[in-house]
């Protein structure tokens, strides 16, 4: 038997297409029974979410920062205490690098004679947090790329000279608040990171890393079992999520999980 998971999926509060509400609506029309809005950096979404589904975990993917690449971590509200604020707290300091890092890369992108209007993105985007995603649409609405794969490929990914270094927190930082906030925390979308997964599993198990996301929406057959066997063997808890943006992001709600990894899941979140 098997149970429907979204433990990863974001809203108009980070880089989402739909309202949080929407989110949680649809996420219950497609049968997930266990489910987080896991937002970019904020928990703004959480009020709306918990409207329409009170028993939904207050989630966030936190921007980190590992030997110069962009790795994110999911933390989930594991103990339902008041000393999430603490994360909070300091989720708005990641945000506020956040600009500092988008205003950053545009310079460097004017350097190379492509133009974005920051001030504009910045006054639209209000006190949402802004990221690589909002450059690569602009870079498209301007003519620059021809879509958002190809202005990553092009400007904005790891490691190319428009990327800016040295922002945001630590894996550990990360860790260390997840920690005082009673929060359990998973490395998301290791894919992302590839053969560097296996190292900083390694390296932060030990200081809260206990979940990674073996069960991500777009894996096949082969790269789920490739996660998966690396969970078991290094004593994770397998979480599952979509990503999802919205309904023209190509992923849709929900995960197929069997009952044991979710009653596993569901101890790790106490849920």
């Amino acid at each position: 038997m098997t149970v429907r998971v979204d433990l990863h999926c974001h809203s108009t509060c980070s880089d989402g297409a739909d309202p949080p509400a929407l989110v949680a609506t649809r996420a219950l029309r497609r049968g997930v029974t266990l489910f987080a809005l896991s937002d970019h950096d904020t928990c703004a979404g959480d009020d709306a979410v918990r409207a329409v589904r009170g028993d939904a975990v207050r989630a966030v993917e936190v921007s980190c920062r590992e030997e110069g690449r962009t790795v994110h971590v999911l933390v989930y509200d594991a103990e339902k205490s008041e000393r999430w604020s603490r994360l909070e707290e300091a989720l708005a300091r990641i945000r506020s690098g956040r600009r500092r890092r988008f205003r950053a890369m545009a310079e460097r992108l004017a350097r190379r004679g492509v133009s974005v209007d920051v001030d504009a993105i910045l006054a639209e985007r209000g006190d949402r947090p802004v990221g690589r995603p909002d450059l690569a649409r602009a870079l498209v609405a301007g003519g620059a790329a021809s879509s958002v794969r190809e202005a990553f490929r092009r400007y904005l990914r790891d490691g190319l000279s428009v990327d800016e270094p040295g922002w945001g927190m630590s894996i550990g930082e990360a860790l260390e608040f997840a920690h005082a906030a009673g929060g359990r925390a998973a490395l998301a979308h290791p894919h992302q990171i590839g053969e560097s997964a296996l190292p900083v599993v390694r390296r932060y198990k030990g200081a809260g890393l206990t979940g990674i996301e073996a069960l991500y929406a777009s894996y096949g057959a082969a790269a789920r079992a490739r996660w998966l066997e690396l969970a078991d063997r290094e004593g994770l808890v397998a979480t599952a999520g979509s990503d999802y943006h919205g309904p023209d992001g190509g992923a849709r709600l929900g995960v197929d999980v069997d009952d044991e990894r979710e009653k596993r899941l569901r101890e790790w979140l106490r849920a």
